[in-house]
């Protein structure tokens, strides 16, 4: 089935994990082969879910550090994580297989925010509230390089791993050649809005041409990846409390898909801005939704996990 306006407008709850967590959910991330998803809540929990079979697969928890901007590794037992307390700011590594810490990685001295893990290497960047961006490889606990922004940062890199991205206040990105950072970037956008904003994620698209920024306000911003221009904005959503609300790509890129306070989903044409669907189902915020990355299936979350297929037969 394709990604249409029609089938997106249909998109239904077919599976609804009202149990697994008793807080909200605060990051979620899918496998890159589309057949598992893993979360973390702020109960201090993890859960890994079989896509296929639509089953809890196996529950862990971090009641230590709390657990926060949950990410898959290139192994699918394996994951990146952010504490989520007051008095630790490492980044740990974890085997879901037998649920052990494989590595930590200490360096930051405030809470990082930020995690992006390289789409092709062992690599991965952090940004924190103590205003550095740190890189780092799985394979060794000693921070690789770092940047000092001076300002909350905000990283991801393009589909190719070739391109490190930063998005800091006021309004700026800039963007590094990944494999030469210490050079300074590349290409700095300055991005024209009426306020100055706070960003809350970054992602590119998969075919690299877009990037989509999220705020602390009721605004995503949709920009080009190479020359910086706006070329969207998406204000359809409610965020009156400067929350953390995800907004994420479909695989075509043609959709764009955002949580709102409300306990709504929304769904707008990328370029357009048009708004093709409102989901709702949640009782609370929606802090999280992502499109799988191989099949027709969304995930979205608040304190409940909701899976989201098309209710229209496959013409």
């Amino acid at each position: 089935m394709r990604i249409t306006d029609l089938s997106i407008s249909s998109m239904g709850i077919g599976k609804l994990f009202k149990e697994d967590n008793n807080a909200p959910i605060n990051s979620m991330d899918f496998y890159k082969d589309g057949s598992l998803l893993v979360t973390a809540s702020d109960d201090e929990s993890i859960h890994l879910y079989n896509i296929n079979s639509g089953d809890t697969q196996k529950v862990i928890y971090s009641k230590k550090y709390g657990v926060d901007l949950i990410r898959f590794t290139h192994h699918n037992n394996a994951i990146l994580c952010a504490s989520k307390n007051s008095w630790d700011e490492s980044l740990r590594y974890l085997s879901l297989h037998d649920n052990k810490y494989l590595r930590y990685f200490k360096g930051h001295r405030n809470k990082v925010v930020s995690l992006a893990m390289s789409p092709k290497e062992d690599t991965f960047i952090s940004g924190s509230l103590d205003e550095t961006v740190r890189l780092w490889d799985l394979r060794t606990s000693t921070c690789q390089g770092i940047m000092r922004r001076n300002a909350r940062p905000i990283v991801s890199y393009d589909p190719e791993g070739l391109i490190l991205a930063t998005a800091i206040s006021v309004n700026t990105i800039k963007l590094f050649d990944a494999r030469n950072y210490d050079r300074g970037p590349f290409t700095t956008f300055t991005i024209k809005h009426t306020n100055p904003v706070e960003w809350t994620s970054m992602k590119f698209s998969n075919d690299g041409k877009f990037i989509l920024l999220t705020t602390t306000e009721a605004t995503i911003f949709l920009i080009d990846a190479f020359n910086g221009q706006v070329i969207q904005t998406y204000t359809s959503f409610v965020n009156d409390g400067n929350s953390v609300l995800e907004a994420s790509f479909t695989p075509d890129t043609q959709y764009v898909l955002g949580g709102s306070e409300d306990g709504t989903v929304h769904v707008w044409r990328t370029l357009t801005g048009e708004e093709v669907a409102v989901w709702g189902g949640h009782n609370s915020k929606v802090g999280c939704v992502q499109w799988n990355p191989k099949m027709m299936m969304a995930a979205s979350g608040c304190s409940t996990l909701s899976f989201w297929i098309p209710t229209i037969p496959d013409s």
